[in-house]
């Protein structure tokens, strides 16, 4: 008997359907006007002024902990499928993980989880942080583990409410779902065991950071020693920005860490965090300092394939790893081709728009003409006033809808997109002259014929819309490497989901163990018993795939002077479990 049980959760995003697309530019244009006339942090900052670092340096006794784990999640709270299954790894109490290389590792749960930018998508509101992030995550560590603490930056979406659902879940120590808080403000620190700490921090939606910030980092890092260490979560991956966004979009976020780093810490970073990009991506420099983007925690797939050729990094860093690789991002992109079966309610606002372009096309060519009649278009009808007017106003949209990465060529390709859904139109007109002519028994003129000429017109509208959108975005980001949000997030890919896994062992090394999921499940079954999570992976689908590494774990030892490395080193507590029982190791692959 088939299962048709299915969990509460919510799908993913549509996010070209135009309903939502509306509600999403009111937001954003309503969280900007509040961002800059109504700063919530400075109202955070006057409510909470102590300057006091969450200390998991100790254990509850106040003895120094040796070691720590934590997990890093970013952009998440979308898709059921998606999120759910980021949050069963993260709530196990151990995963063991293998690498390409076949090398096996025994990893343990975090005793802290940061959610690193965008907890929740479309909007940030209470509800939708209960429906996409809280839910999922309380389902998955049912019978599991204890809660994490929970620590969290904001990103742009959940801005889009003025911070106001951010902080009333993660600011006023309540505890979520379970998870306990311990941060007052959108920024946080927290003090690590062996001279690591743990910084988040809040740069709005103007790539801004405000005074009381600067002050808060100013007085953590009076209580630091010199030879600390920084691990830095942001929300936006400043480094590459420059290079992923269009030309002058939002050129203030890199300046903006540059001066954190160098003018307010004084303290060299060893490893830099962030999300926004939904793809996981590593850049190394020659001292063993990492900038890492790990923005797969649920919401839906970003290209890897851009910038076409990236331009070097600053203090030399090198790209090392991403995931997807680039082959595969290049081939995902080819599933534009079926943009319909993504989006049909976008093939519902396509269908009325070539209605509106054709019908008056028809009407000023006769369409309705008797059977008999020379020519069912006439060339005169291209110059109806109505049709000229509906041409010009989609062909300045969709100019206007043309990435600025086409440079000096995104009038020509908004034009071209323009022109290109203009020629279906009359095309699907001049056809659908040519049905309703031939339909026998159909009387000339009346309401019963134009309202299959409406009809045909709107189904021909509905299948060519999208389908001419679909090569558009294909084109645009594989040829020219522009459109890559709009050509990935038109497709809603709940795989190739990521986050990291952090260790601080005895000696004080940094180990990140990036763990990518392929392919999520898109089936589940109820538990069977209170020691499972809420909803387990049906057997019975078995293309998902499960968690596993990205690349080999990276190591960031004590000393700066010392690289890091993708290799464990041999003293290492984390040597590959099937090499530790080869030397008769403790440790067994599971």
């Amino acid at each position: 008997m088939k299962n048709t049980a299915r969990p509460p959760g919510r799908r993913m995003v549509s996010w070209f359907d135009p309903i939502m697309l509306v509600m999403m530019a009111l937001r954003a244009a309503f969280s900007a006007l509040i961002g800059r006339q109504a700063d919530r942090r400075l109202l955070d900052a006057l409510e909470a002024p102590m300057v006091e670092p969450s200390d998991f340096s100790v254990d509850a006794t106040g003895r120094p902990r040796e070691e720590l784990w934590f997990d890093y999640v970013a952009d998440l709270g979308d898709g059921w499928n998606s999120t759910y299954s980021v949050a069963l790894a993260v709530s196990r109490k151990t995963l063991t993980l293998r690498d390409a290389a076949g090398s096996v590792y025994e990893t343990s749960g975090g005793e802290i989880l940061v959610f690193g930018g965008d907890a929740v998508y479309p909007v940030a509101s209470v509800n939708g942080y209960e429906q996409r992030t809280l839910r999922p995550y309380a389902a998955a560590l049912r019978g599991q583990r204890p809660p994490p603490h929970l620590f969290a930056i904001p990103g742009n979406h959940d801005w889009y409410d003025g911070l106001t659902s951010f902080v009333r879940l993660f600011c006023q120590t309540r505890h979520p779902a379970g998870f306990p808080t311990r941060q007052r403000r959108s920024y946080f620190a927290v003090k690590l065991p062996h001279g690591w700490w743990l910084l988040g921090t809040d740069m709005q939606l103007e790539s801004d950071i405000d005074a009381p910030q600067v002050r808060y980092f100013q007085a953590i890092a009076a209580l630091m020693r010199e030879e600390d260490r920084i691990i830095l979560c942001h929300a936006e991956p400043a480094w590459l920005c420059p290079q992923v966004r269009p030309p002058g979009d939002r050129t203030d976020l890199e300046n903006n860490v540059e001066f954190l780093q160098s003018r307010v810490l004084g303290k060299k970073v060893s490893v830099f965090l962030a999300g926004d990009l939904h793809h996981y991506r590593r850049h190394e420099n020659p001292e063993g300092r990492q900038k890492i983007i790990a923005g797969g925690g649920g919401a839906f797939l970003h290209p890897t394939h851009i910038p076409r050729k990236e331009q070097p990094l600053a203090d030399d860093f090198t790209p090392r790893a991403c995931f997807p690789s680039v082959a595969a991002s290049r081939r995902i992109c080819w599933r534009n081709l079926g943009f319909l079966w993504k989006n049909p309610r976008f093939g519902v606002f396509t269908g009325i728009v070539y209605v509106l372009l054709a019908w008056p096309l028809m009407k000023g060519a006769g369409a309705g003409c008797a059977p008999g009649a020379p020519s069912p278009m006439r060339g005169a009808a291209l110059l109806d006033p109505v049709f000229l007017l509906v041409t010009a106003a989609l062909t300045l949209c969709l100019v206007g809808f043309a990435d600025r990465r086409f440079g000096r060529f995104r009038g020509p390709a908004g034009l071209l997109h323009g022109l290109t859904h203009s020629t279906a139109a009359i095309l699907i007109a001049w056809g659908t002259t040519r049905i309703t002519r031939s339909v026998p028994g159909l009387p000339f003129p009346s309401p019963q014929r134009d309202l299959l000429d409406v009809a045909l017109l709107f189904f021909g509208g509905f299948l060519m819309g999208p389908t001419i959108m679909g090569i558009y975005l294909l084109v645009s980001l594989n040829g020219f490497g522009a459109h890559p949000n709009e050509a990935f997030s038109s497709l809603s890919i709940p795989d190739w989901k990521n986050f990291l896994r952090i260790h601080i062992d005895r000696d004080g090394r940094l180990w990140i163990f990036p763990i990518g999921i392929r392919r999520v499940p898109r089936a589940w079954r109820p538990a069977t018993s209170v020691e499972e999570p809420e909803w387990v992976a049906d057997a019975k689908d078995r293309r998902a795939t499960p968690p596993a590494l990205i690349e080999p774990p990276i190591v960031v030892e004590t000393s700066e002077a010392c690289p890091a490395t993708t290799a464990p080193p041999r003293d290492a507590p984390h040597r590959p479990i099937v090499e530790q029982a080869a030397r008769g190791g403790s440790r067994r692959a599971a």
